[in-house]
């Protein structure tokens, strides 16, 4: 028998004056100096439901969790701009202002990291501490982008926009069923796919592989801590660990976990994110790499 759907946080659709509509669960009640909130920002072609589901009971324990679809993802605002991780900031901004959560303690994820700090970057009063996970605060060379590859992904995505937005969901639908069909995926992570907009997860790759917060990310003033998956094959760890050296006091919590580990790894990951949340409230010492 199929394991049952996990329980979320509640969750609705909120309007961002402006910007477009998306998805939030926000575990309430309002945040106080006792209760801090939670931003929660999921990775690439995720959702928040799909990334964040086995870490949502430990953490609404301790603090008010919200959690959003970011744009192009999930029931996430629907653009014809051009996917761009900036964008994405300042719909996390528009949502803090919005609730009035602020400010918060922005948990990145995989891409959600570069969005978490983007977000401080560009709103700096909607933040007052970050928890970055398998995360980086560069992805790719430049250069990359410019070749074959770089070309064929603007030009696919391009081309999927042009579709009306029925016939998108229909083939993300049919990719995401025949991607499960041959692996053990419960039904409501396959609905979950299904909600991504194909044009968007591959400008949002593009995006990815643009960002490059290397020139300023020593200049983040805000209590920080990395979560480190040291078995990683996406993110590697050595961009991990020059993050969280990167960012002035940052502590970091190793996770022996590949990438996926906030879901595979739950029992190892769960509890540094604990840990990794609880210091981003406070000033820590400097982070020290282990030794082999």
């Amino acid at each position: 028998m199929e394991p049952p759907k996990p329980k979320l946080p509640t969750g609705g659709a909120i309007d961002l004056l402006g910007r477009g509509q998306t998805w939030v669960y926000d575990s309430g009640p309002a945040g106080s100096p006792e209760r801090p909130v939670l931003l929660l920002l999921h990775g690439w072609t995720s959702t928040a439901a799909l990334n964040w589901y086995q870490c949502f009971p430990a953490l609404t324990s301790e603090y008010r969790v919200v959690a959003m679809d970011n744009r192009g993802h999930g029931r996430g605002i629907r653009s014809r701009v051009p996917f761009r991780l900036e964008d994405c900031a300042d719909d996390a901004a528009c949502l803090v202002q919005t609730l009035g959560l602020g400010p918060v303690t922005a948990v990145g994820y995989s891409m959600g990291g570069p969005i978490a700090e983007l977000l401080w970057r560009r709103h700096p009063e909607a933040v007052d501490g970050l928890v970055l996970c398998a995360t980086a605060a560069r992805f790719s060379a430049r250069q990359d982008l410019g070749g074959p590859l770089g070309t064929l992904g603007l030009g696919a995505s391009m081309a999927l926009s042009l579709l009306p937005e029925n016939v998108r969901r229909q083939g993300m639908s049919l990719a995401s069923r025949n991607w499960a069909s041959n692996r053990d995926v419960v039904r409501w992570a396959v609905e979950e796919w299904e909600r991504n907009d194909p044009a968007a997860l591959i400008q949002a790759g593009l995006a990815l592989g643009r960002f490059d917060a290397t020139g300023w990310i020593g200049e983040v003033d805000v209590p920080t801590a990395v979560v480190v998956t040291a078995l990683d094959n996406t993110v590697s760890p050595r961009r991990q660990w020059n993050l969280a050296r990167s960012v002035p006091g940052a502590v970091a919590y190793p996770v022996q976990g590949d990438h996926r580990a906030c879901v595979e790894q739950a029992p190892l990951f769960v509890p540094a994110l604990q840990a990794a949340c609880r210091a981003a409230q406070r000033r820590r010492a400097p982070v020290v790499e282990p030794t082999a």
